[in-house]
């Protein structure tokens, strides 16, 4: 099905929203030596906050589905958002340890829901090049946060004005969407009859809604496990130096940001499933080499992994309805978040393990065949849901 884009205001605000999805999801990296040496902490104290945001993502996202049916979706934005402000508040004004971890836990409630509210919102209102754009933001929003506590830090000031300056922002997301909560709301003609009227446990009895969990997981333990790894990989186990790994390990995300810039601009033409199919192809082939090749054309896999992964989470996304159907849509979305959130901790983890076991080389081979499952999986997708959506453009 093809959908207009939604009014200018509305579009606008929801780039905005993936900007600011993005920029507390990265700073923690950044302000981490700072908060270690207030709270006299070791480097494990930084797991205990990583793990427990991954559980507050993980849950609010699986059930972020019901409470669309509650709440309806701008109200949902703008309580989630306020979550995230004040967690990122708490963050700022906690004097112990035992106050700080429990705002990961409000910082990822609240950011679980907003991914999987926008996500959901988007793949029924939005055309699949501006979903993909939408994403773009979000790598604007994860590199500007960085940018911005690096500044604070550098200008001699505490790492708890940066938080508090993040709050500032979503702060401010929570009113745009408190103000604009009505012109959220499925209108029936996009979101389709009764959409909001199926249950969660409707959507887990359907195959289709399993397959593209399997395949969320996979690719976020992909696009992570590799983002994760590869600077280790090209250091310690190809013998290159720290600034050329770590310029190859920039060049693998920025090829993601840059590849769903370009690819919005022809995912159109191709038709999503054409594209989605070149990309897990391609995919495999960059993986290939990267785990083939310990030279230049090693790292140029690697950069070719990333551009095909690019458009693949926004794409995927944005087929969702389609593929699943309108009425399971908003429950199938919040699944296929939490898989991501779930994968892009799980895959790396298991990556670890495996150079634990073996050594670092083994990680490219590992990345080939998690690629080889992406293909297939895609491939299964397409097969189950060919007969529903034949008449959808290749």
């Amino acid at each position: 099905m093809r959908l207009k884009a939604p009014p200018l205001p509305l579009l606008a605000l929801s780039y905005l929203a993936f900007i600011s999805l993005g920029l507390p999801d990265t700073v923690i990296g950044v302000a981490w030596p700072s908060i270690r040496d207030r709270f006299g902490l070791s480097q494990a104290g930084l797991g205990a906050v990583l793990t427990v945001g991954v559980v507050g993502y993980a849950v609010s996202s699986v059930l972020a589905g019901r409470i669309v049916v509650r709440l309806g979706v701008g109200r949902l934005l703008a309580v989630s958002s306020g979550f995230v402000a004040v967690g990122l508040c708490g963050y700022a004004s906690a004097s112990r340890w035992a106050q700080f971890v429990p705002m990961a836990t409000v910082i990822g409630l609240g950011s679980g829901a907003i991914d999987a509210s926008l996500n959901g919102w988007a793949a029924r209102h939005i055309p699949v090049r501006h979903v993909n754009w939408l994403h773009a933001c979000w790598s604007v929003g994860a590199t500007a946060g960085p940018a911005m506590m690096t500044a604070v830090l550098a200008h001699g000031v505490s790492y708890q004005v940066g938080y508090l300056l993040l709050a500032c922002a979503l702060g401010a997301m929570a009113l745009a969407f408190a103000v604009t909560r009505r012109a959220w709301e499925d209108d029936g003609a996009a979101a389709g009859a009764g959409a909001v009227h199926a249950s969660a446990e409707e959507a887990l009895r359907t195959g289709r809604v399993w397959l593209q969990i399997i395949l969320f997981f996979v690719y976020t333990g992909l696009e992570a496990g590799t983002g994760q790894w590869c600077f280790t990989v090209l250091r310690e186990a190809r013998g290159l130096d720290i600034e050329a790994a770590g310029a190859w390990t920039a060049a693998y995300w920025g090829s993601i940001l840059g590849g769903r810039v370009v690819l919005g601009f022809v995912v159109d033409r191709l038709g999503p499933d054409r594209l989605l199919r070149g990309a897990t192809l391609t995919a495999l082939a960059g993986a290939v080499l990267f785990a083939s090749s310990g030279g230049a054309l090693g790292r140029l896999g690697l950069v070719l992994l990333g551009a095909s992964l690019a458009p693949m989470f926004p794409t995927l996304m944005s087929r969702t309805p389609d593929r699943v159907g309108h009425h399971l849509a908003p429950h199938a979305v919040g699944f296929q978040v939490g898989a991501a959130t779930l994968g892009s901790a799980a895959v790396p983890s298991l990556f670890g393990l495996l150079a634990a076991a073996t050594d670092l080389r083994a990680i490219g081979a590992a990345v080939a065949a998690v690629a080889m499952v992406l293909l297939a999986l895609h491939e299964a997708l397409l097969a189950a849901t060919r007969p529903v959506d034949a008449a959808s453009p290749r």
